[in-house]
């Protein structure tokens, strides 16, 4: 039995180094992630207040159930207490790029970072 390897011509050797050469080329290209400019926090769905990253801060959000409080540190934001029930929003953690977002849909409060370029994913696709 032959192996497979001997049946390959050079124009096939070029056509795979070719291909494995524009996937390579490609990769850094289609996984860029932008640059997380700011976080817009959201009170009943209105724009609460829009939080420059690049200035670490802590804001109260009154919401119906209480306060929720958001921080921005080291061009990152979260949320870092809310009242809701089951903390989903808290969970969430940090959120550094643009696109990613926390919703304590309880309190109706939702923190989304924004920048020039967003991520994709399964939901944003």
């Amino acid at each position: 039995m032959t192996s497979w390897v001997g049946l390959l011509k050079p124009g096939d050797w070029l056509t795979i180094l070719l291909g494995l050469t524009a996937c390579a080329s490609s990769f850094p290209l289609a996984w860029q992630i932008g640059v997380a400019e700011k976080a817009v926090v959201r009170l009943g769905g209105e724009v609460f207040s829009e939080l420059d990253l690049t200035r670490d801060r802590r804001i109260e959000v009154p919401g119906p159930l209480g306060i929720t409080t958001v921080v921005v540190d080291r061009r990152r934001a979260r949320v870092a207490s809310d009242p809701g029930p089951r903390q989903y929003c808290v969970r969430q953690g940090w959120l550094a790029r643009p696109g990613e977002i926390a919703i304590c849909a309880p309190n109706q409060v939702s923190v989304e970072i924004q920048g020039g370029r967003r991520t994709y994913d399964s939901l944003s696709y």
